[in-house]
């Protein structure tokens, strides 16, 4: 049975598609957890988002879909993982080799410092599940984090992943919706955990070799762990 407003956890997943191919190996159905669509792509990711936080009020969220592999040895496709950080890619000025980013543009995309924020938005969000990570330089390391970025739009050819993964040499993985929803949660001050299942490597457009129903099977096994984890954590202390 669904959880009524106020409900522990929510549960956002981009597309119809990914949806499906989650119910597919089970479901995620919870009582203390809603499950809904945020939509395909950031802006729609970030404004269902923030819209879902206005009215459902959750104490915290859980993204999960898909998302593609800068590493196939460390993150290989079919596998899944709880990502503790993600990056964008795509906003500022230029393209390409010449794209200059927020942090370089010298203009953060939130300022800080209004409604109980501390600290300015560039082009990273530390997830708040993932806080012992908040010193910014161990992102830089990726043996200690998992890194996922965002990008506008799917690399298009191992060429432009390349590319992407020299201005972000730590991440992991490439979707379209994480640093959406972490912006939107940053501003509502919900925590956040993020889980991806790899069913591509970036950069790769032949379907042939995608793995996509794997990647959700794999993804909902480690999004079922993340739930039971926050119910843990949540639960008093027995006498």
């Amino acid at each position: 049975m669904p959880a009524p407003l106020g409900s522990p956890t929510l549960v956002l997943i981009p597309t119809a598609v990914e949806r499906r191919r989650i119910e597919d190996h089970g479901s995620l159905e919870s009582a203390s957890a809603l499950i809904s669509l945020c939509g395909f792509g950031p802006i729609a990711a970030a404004a269902r988002t923030a819209e879902l936080l206005a009215t459902l009020r959750p104490a915290r969220v859980l993204l999960v879909g898909i998302c593609g592999t800068f590493d196939a040895e460390r993150l290989p496709v079919g596998s899944a993982v709880e990502f503790d950080a993600v990056a964008i890619e795509g906003i500022g000025a230029g393209e390409g080799a010449t794209l200059m980013g927020p942090t370089a543009m010298g203009f953060p995309q939130w300022p800080g410092g209004e409604a109980g924020d501390s600290q300015p938005i560039h082009d990273r969000i530390v997830l708040a599940g993932r806080s012992a990570l908040a010193d910014a330089s161990a992102l830089r390391d990726p043996a200690r984090a998992a890194l996922l970025l965002t990008t506008c739009a799917a690399s298009a050819s191992p060429e432009q992943a390349a590319l992407r993964r020299a201005r972000f040499p730590e991440a992991l993985a490439e979707d379209m919706e994480g640093f959406a929803v972490a912006l939107a949660c940053a501003l509502a001050e919900v925590p956040l955990s993020i889980v991806r299942g790899v069913s591509n490597v970036v950069g790769d457009r032949d379907p042939a070799n995608w793995r996509i129903p794997s990647a959700l099977g794999a993804a909902r096994l480690c999004a079922l762990e993340v739930l039971r984890s926050s119910a843990i954590a949540r639960a008093p202390d027995r006498v």
